[in-house]
């Protein structure tokens, strides 16, 4: 399939309706500030506290499918407080110290609550160890089950997938986008099985019976983004650019991804430098409905991989998530549309340097496809069950193409590029973004990016509009 029928109406979600009038500035400054309510999952997460790193030394047993945890977790009080809230789903925890000392911990909803033997003051810097474990296995969301997972195959593989709320399925943390952190893993699995997680290997130690496979990466990163993958994998280094894949997948695999260092430098051109010391992609031996969106660690399924490059829009895209929803993150899951609307452009502004169908030709299919239907989406707020509507992706790239459209290529890539800059390791929000680009453009864009975000009907493109 082209990409430009990627975008043409289908019953899979382009929902759309007949153009926008222009707004007001008046009214596009209200639709640009609507009234924040709560996070979209209040149950994960704390405000308690900010992490600085976690330190995960975990043993797991791919016969019995059981994961033996230890999370050394740095942090700092954000408040006066007794207690520290975790967020850790379907395992048990057996002991959990706070600098040191032991203490009483109680685990109910997905919560593991440590009481402090003494209230720790706002801006007290702490260290909690929790030794934890059980079987582990995805949490039920309004998504599907998410977080670790068995891959199904002959060697007791698995995978993590934790967008957005599946982290605390295999380790306690403050699971929130906007608590981003320094990771260390060491892994033991059988000798002969593999380890792969997010950052840099720094040590690999073989006993007679077990290998324990230890990465390091300095983030910052949000939990959800933290991975494991485990199983047996033909590894492929090019400097800093790693990959591993099932060896009957080989072949296929090392021609699809043969093309990410031109993507690198493509992306680098449009985005900025590359924002972390590694980059890879892991092909594991299962199919997968998406791939799976990990810092540093692009997850693939073996239906991802035909060696003619089939999914290679996947590719750009997992890529571009390094600049746009890793590197610079988003405050709330309600502004989700910065991660895909800006993921999906890239997957057109790949095409466009291939040569192939340019991001003009592939935004107009989309927009005519989004206004096919009855469109009732505002993708700047959609709500907690609709993250991951396909019209979040399509109508936040062609949000991004009516900017490039309004202000020009050397401009729209100025914001690009700055935004990240400003925003590399933290997080932002929607309002950031349009302040941002009215700033750097030096014009007002308020009443053409509100009427994209934030109003139901689809609105034209500046020209040539079939």
């Amino acid at each position: 399939m082209s990409l430009r029928d990627r975008f043409r109406c289908s019953r899979r979600a382009l929902l759309g309706a007949a153009a926008a009038l222009p707004l007001t500035a008046a009214a596009a400054d209200a639709a640009l500030h609507p009234a924040r309510g709560p996070r979209y999952f209040p149950r994960n997460g704390s405000d308690g506290h900010r992490t600085l790193a976690y330190d995960l030394t975990l043993g797991y047993d791919p016969g019995r499918a059981r994961l033996d945890g230890h999370a050394r977790i740095r942090a700092v009080a954000n408040e006066r407080t007794g207690r520290i809230a975790l967020d850790l789903a379907r395992l048990k925890v057996r002991a959990a110290y706070l600098d040191g000392q032991p203490v009483t911990v109680h685990q109910h909803g997905g919560k593991a609550v440590l009481a402090a033997p003494r209230a720790l003051a706002a801006g007290q810097p702490f260290v909690a160890d929790v030794h934890y474990g059980g079987r582990p296995g995805p949490v039920r969301t309004p998504f599907g089950p998410i977080g670790w997972d068995r891959t199904g195959d002959d060697h007791g593989g698995t995978l993590v997938a934790s967008q957005p709320v599946g982290a605390p399925s295999w380790f306690p943390c403050n699971d929130r986008p906007d608590d981003k952190a320094a990771y260390t893993f060491t892994v033991t699995v059988p000798r002969g099985h593999h380890v792969l997680a997010n950052g840099t290997l720094r040590e690999r130690r073989e006993t007679e019976d077990s290998t324990a496979w230890t990465y390091h990466h300095p983030g910052p990163m949000a939990s959800y983004l933290a991975a494991v993958c485990t199983g047996r994998f033909t590894h492929d280094t090019r400097g800093t650019l790693r990959n591993a894949y099932p060896a009957h997948l080989a072949e296929q695999a090392r021609h699809d991804l043969a093309r990410q260092p031109r993507m690198l430098r493509a992306f680098s051109g449009f985005f900025g430098p590359y924002p972390f010391e590694t980059y890879g992609a892991v092909i594991v031996d299962a199919e997968l409905a998406a791939p799976v969106e990990n810092q540093t660690l692009s997850v693939f399924g073996r239906n991802h991989v035909d060696g003619r490059r089939g999914s290679e829009t996947l590719v750009a895209h997992e890529l571009a998530h390094q600049w746009f929803g890793n590197s610079a993150g988003v405050a709330d899951w309600r502004h989700i549309w910065l991660n895909e609307g800006f993921a999906t452009y890239a997957e057109w502004l790949w095409s466009e340097h291939l040569g192939e169908d340019d991001a003009d030709t592939l935004a107009r299919a989309a927009r005519h496809g989004l206004a096919c239907g009855g469109q009732d989406l505002c993708i700047a707020d959609p709500g907690p069950r609709q993250l991951f509507d396909d019209r979040i992706y399509v109508r936040g790239a062609c949000t991004l193409h009516a900017l490039r459209l309004a202000v020009g290529d050397d401009c729209f890539f100025r914001i690009l590029r700055t935004w990240h800059s400003a925003h590399r390791g933290s997080t932002a929000d929607t309002e950031r973004f349009v302040t941002h680009a009215e700033s750097t453009a030096n014009r007002p864009l308020r009443p053409l990016l509100a009427a994209w975000l934030y109003e139901a009907p689809v609105p034209r493109f500046s020209s040539g509009e079939g």
